[in-house]
Order: C-alpha cells, then structure tokens, then sequence
C-alpha cells in the first residue's frame, strides 16, 4: 500500500474527503518527525512505538574501491509492533 492507497482508505473508512485524510496523514507524520527529533518517543497503544535508536560508529569498505572507511555514529528512528498489531498479522 503506498501513500495515495492510504489516503484512499482513510478517507473511506473516516468518511471524509481525500483531502481532508491527506491532511490528517501529514499531520501524523509531521507529528512523528518532530517528536522523534526531539528525541522523545510516539506510542499508539495497541499498534506499536516510535522510538530513536543509536548505531554505533563502525568501519565499513568502499565498495568501489575496495578500501576501509569509517562510519560516524548515528540516530536511527526505530519502530516497535505493539501485541495487537502483532496478533493481528499472525
């Protein structure tokens, strides 16, 4: 499903317009974007969280020429399945 097959959805099962769904959509995201920079997390009880995790710096090689490069450490947005979410799929 990409994002116009959710808008679609939404708009279906809210009852509402397309653009009022698309909007409703961007405004989840934006509001997941600026919590998890803000380093906090975003849970939905019964679906999962958000969360920041950590990559440690590492060594890598570049793949062209075969040399070893060093990878900084970084903050990575993660995502937890809640236990509804998880039954649902099994």
């Amino acid at each position: 499903m990409n994002k116009s097959e959710l808008i679609d959805h939404i708009a279906d099962q809210a009852d509402i317009s397309k653009a009022a769904a698309g909007r409703a959509l961007e405004a989840l995201v934006g509001a997941v974007k600026t919590t998890l920079k803000k380093g906090n997390t975003v849970t939905l009880v019964g679906f999962g969280t958000f969360h920041v995790g950590k990559r440690a710096a590492r060594s890598g090689r570049n793949p062209r020429t075969g040399a070893a490069i060093k990878i900084k450490s970084a903050k990575v947005p993660k995502f937890r399945a809640g236990k509804a979410l998880k039954d649902a799929v099994n």
